[in-house]
């Protein structure tokens, strides 16, 4: 009679006999470091140039107007390339595709402090966008085959924490290293980062827990996994998916009001508040704190309420919806105060429920696309970002034409457009 193998989930304790399951390992959430810190380069290198910019004007006698040119051609890079970067991720798999593109982006940072005219600094920031561009698709769909459902929502709110907190420390260092070596010494260290980052993931992270020797069967019990990646996407599903296009429109309304805050909150605090350039500094970084605080929230809570309901639209639509609703409603008592610092308080509210969505937008195409989740939030960041990049245009004319108060109640009205649309998202409906 043949002898059985013990099963590793039940087997005896040692002196009892009786049965225990073998307690789970935890290399998801090393995954989730890693992927967390993938994005706080991303964002770390692109608040590089915005920090380094008045001394590489005068340096390399770049316009104001070409500069802004520099950083359009960035954006625009980056959004028109987020499908090809997703279709990288889910073709290939993201252990090798966010090796390439963390490479690809990090030598062209590299690059950045090598520039010597605008020319050449508009060419390799376009090149810089197009690495960047397959980050976020392809880190979410790193995470596909390793959160739980009721881990999603966390997931992608601890990701883009670590963008905004990524955002929010680099402009002291990169001060200290440019007082000590120069504008150029800081894309140097900051593109060594990525690169160390790019050998370490490859070395470390695998496409499926199957595939990874540190994963035990509990684990992968946990995650629930066990499926053949697929490596065919199916186009004619995603872009004939009407959720698709409804969460599309609703995050180009979401990047939009996000870009007026990264790009023109300082601006507006110094030109119609009349603040200082110190003070300046200290409370346009007061919302981006506020924001890391709503992308933990919002997604810890989706999750919450999804792990007690187990209704996937209850926890994603309207977790998400009274994200908009809040920054909708807090930005107009923002606008409308007199007293700054009541202002920037509001305005703090507003950024926190602004990024108490995204987690949770970035969890839907995990929920719907499952193993084409990175084609999936691909399209949807690409109309994110075209709208981040048509901001730009919209913010400096209305403050032109009608003052500093209509960019932001702009911001205000698409908000609320934002949480009509999330009433048409279906998280349930997944598209393969």
């Amino acid at each position: 009679m043949a002898i059985q193998p013990p099963n590793p989930l039940t087997q005896t304790s040692v002196g009892t006999g009786a049965p225990y399951r073998e307690r789970p390992t935890h290399v998801r959430h090393i995954v989730l470091g890693l992927t967390v810190a993938a994005y706080m380069i991303t964002y770390m290198d692109r608040q590089i140039l915005a920090v380094a910019r008045p001394v590489i004007r005068d340096e390399l006698g770049i316009s104001l107007v070409m500069m802004g040119w520099i950083t359009f051609s960035f954006r625009m890079a980056y959004a028109l390339f987020q499908i090809p970067g997703g279709w990288l991720g889910d073709r290939f798999g993201a252990r090798r595709a966010l090796t390439w593109v963390v490479t690809w982006w990090s030598i062209f940072t590299i690059l950045t402090g090598r520039a010597w005219n605008a020319a050449s600094m508009l060419v390799i920031q376009v090149f810089f966008g197009l690495g960047e561009a397959g980050a976020f698709p392809i880190a979410t769909r790193s995470l596909a085959r390793w959160m739980r459902p009721t881990e999603r929502g966390f997931a992608q709110g601890v990701t883009h924490a670590g963008s905004r907190l990524g955002a929010a420390l680099t402009p002291p260092i990169v001060v200290l290293i440019m007082a000590k070596f120069g504008w150029r010494a800081a894309f140097l260290v900051f593109g060594l980062l990525g690169v160390l980052w790019s050998a370490v993931w490859y070395f470390y992270y695998r496409d499926t827990p199957e595939e990874h020797p540190s994963v035990n069967a509990a684990e992968r019990e946990l995650i629930g996994s066990g499926r053949k990646r697929s490596t065919e996407i199916p186009w004619r599903k995603i872009l004939s998916h009407s959720n698709l296009w409804v969460l599309s429109v609703m995050y180009f309304c979401y990047n939009f009001n996000l870009n007026v805050y990264n790009d023109w909150f300082p601006t507006y605090l110094h030109d119609s508040r009349g603040m200082t350039l110190a003070k300046m500094g200290l409370y346009a970084s007061l919302p981006l704190f506020a924001g890391t605080l709503g992308d933990l929230a919002g997604g810890w809570f989706s999750d919450h309420v999804l792990r007690r309901t187990s209704n996937v639209n209850l926890a994603r639509r309207w977790v998400a919806i009274a994200g908009f609703l809040l920054s909708g409603a807090a930005t107009v008592p923002a606008v409308l105060a007199h007293d700054p610092k009541i202002s920037v308080a509001f305005y703090c509210i507003a950024f926190f429920g602004l990024e108490w969505t995204v987690g949770i937008s970035w969890a839907v195409p995990l929920d719907i696309g499952g193993d084409f989740a990175g084609s999936v939030s691909a399209v949807m960041n690409t109309l994110g970002n075209i709208g981040g990049a048509m901001s730009a245009a919209v913010v400096t004319y209305a403050a032109t034409r009608y003052g500093w108060n209509a960019p932001f109640f702009i911001t205000s009205a698409l908000c609320l457009i934002a949480a009509i649309l999330y009433l048409k998202i279906d998280a349930t409906k997944r598209i393969a």
